[in-house]
């Protein structure tokens, strides 16, 4: 009995080390990738470009943390309130220095915090928050003084802004949304707001808040109907192609929940030690939303990682005014599966970009990802991209992780991520062949 005991503690024990440990590792490593800031210095501020404040038009701020923010929870509405051509539209921050954003992108703010201030003399008329990481209490201390002196403008967060929000203790006795993977979380952690699972956006008072990423379109469209118009905010889905504008009107939806299809998503990121190399061109002029679409498909589910890359060192400019600072360039990119130039009008706007890295003969040739779909919303070629690069099931869990819900992706390719499963397998399989030459060596000798 004893022997038997000491078997199976020896078995399990070397399970655990060899399928766990190796996979705590890879989760690990996924992780800070996917939280990366930028550790290469910086080129100099030239060419920064601030859009023209216009006393006539409300100031919409979309905040920045430190040192982190989530892309698509900035990125989007940003571009949508900026599309309206009806608002001032600002990237704000703790400091006027650069800034990173999930997966590895960067880019200047227009104004710091203290500028923002100086520049309206009261709050602005809306502030966009995004989901700020608060680990570091040091640095994410003033985001969370700013929200709070502005606490009584309008607001509306982004997926898992609502948890800054709530952190900074503005959505005490209110009712608010999150993303689906973390209400049980936030609903320990602040227990006096009433979490709801089956809206995709809520408004409370002054503050407007969304559900899991793409929910915040739902919720941005809202703000513009209230703000300008239905019509206004028909012309901008129309513009984006979004095909569930239906939910502005009609917010409620089955919830999602944490269950079986999690294990795609915690197979990869533990045992996907290949990680594609993918390069993201950035060029003058690009979309914030086709931008945004790259970095929160490839990125976050440990399959690649993600780098940017430019012509210069100088600074590049968005559609909208957003100034963006690659982190390599051209001439000294690590080397790369894959060079994705995001954007419907890629092919003409890069020219100059591409023609730069063709130049290079890396034998990699640029991938223009969503210009050949320039009617259908963004983030539908990059998810059929990943059904085909990774498998089926790893695009349908970054589908549902966006909170999309459409009916009508055109999803081919592998079933199953078998990289993953067989590292796994082989991890498995060597545990057991370790166990059971302990055992013969030591444990079959005991009387």
């Amino acid at each position: 009995m004893k022997k038997g005991f000491m078997r199976f503690v020896l078995y399990l024990s070397l399970f655990l080390l060899f399928v766990g440990g190796v996979g705590a590792f890879g989760a690990v490593r996924s992780r800070a990738d996917w939280i990366s800031v930028r550790n290469i210095s910086s080129p100099s501020f030239q060419g920064v470009k601030i859009p023209k404040y216009d006393p006539t038009k409300p100031t919409v701020a979309v905040v920045l943390g430190n040192p982190i923010t989530e892309v698509f929870d900035f990125l989007v509405p940003y571009e949508m309130f900026a599309m309206t051509d009806e608002f001032n539209v600002y990237a704000v921050a703790p400091e006027n220095k650069v800034a990173a954003l999930t997966g590895g992108l960067d880019l200047i703010p227009h104004f710091s915090f203290e500028e923002m201030d100086g520049l309206l003399g009261k709050s602005p008329d809306l502030i966009v928050v995004p989901y700020m990481p608060m680990d570091d209490e040091g640095k994410y201390r003033p985001v969370r003084q700013w929200i709070q002196k502005h606490g009584k403008t309008k607001i509306l967060s982004i997926c898992s802004g609502s948890s800054n929000l709530a952190d900074a203790g503005l959505l005490k006795g209110k009712t608010s949304t999150i993303h689906w993977r973390i209400v049980n979380q936030v609903t320990k952690t602040y227990p006096d707001t009433n979490w709801m699972r089956d809206q995709r956006f809520v408004q409370a008072g002054n503050i407007t808040s969304s559900a899991g990423l793409t929910s915040g379109i739902d919720a941005v469209l809202y703000v513009i109907s209230q703000q300008l118009g239905e019509s206004a905010a028909v012309k901008i889905a129309k513009e984006m192609h979004y095909p569930s504008y239906h939910y502005v009107n009609n917010p409620k939806v089955e919830p999602y929940y944490i269950d079986k299809t999690e294990a795609i998503y915690y197979m990869n990121l533990a045992f996907q030690f290949q990680k594609k190399q993918v390069g993201v061109l950035l060029y003058e002029g690009m979309e914030e939303s086709a931008l945004a679409s790259i970095f929160d498909t490839y990125s976050p589910l440990g399959t690649a990682k993600v780098f940017t890359i430019s012509n210069s060192e100088g600074v590049i400019t968005t559609k909208h005014d957003l100034n963006l600072v690659a982190r390599y360039q051209v001439s000294n990119a690590p080397k790369i599966k894959r060079l994705l130039v995001p954007g419907t009008e890629a092919p003409t706007l890069s020219t100059y970009a591409s023609q730069s890295w063709n130049e290079q003969d890396r034998g990699v040739q640029p991938e223009y990802i969503h210009s050949h779909k320039p009617d259908r919303f963004v983030f539908d070629a990059t998810l059929e991209d990943l059904a085909k690069q990774e498998d089926l099931l790893t695009a349908k869990w970054a589908a549902k992780r966006l909170e999309y819900r459409p009916d009508h992706l055109e999803l081919e390719g592998e079933l199953f991520a078998w990289e993953a499963f067989i590292t796994a397998l082989m991890l498995g399989v060597g545990a057991l062949l370790t166990g059971y030459l302990i055992d013969r060596r030591f444990l079959s000798k005991w009387v």
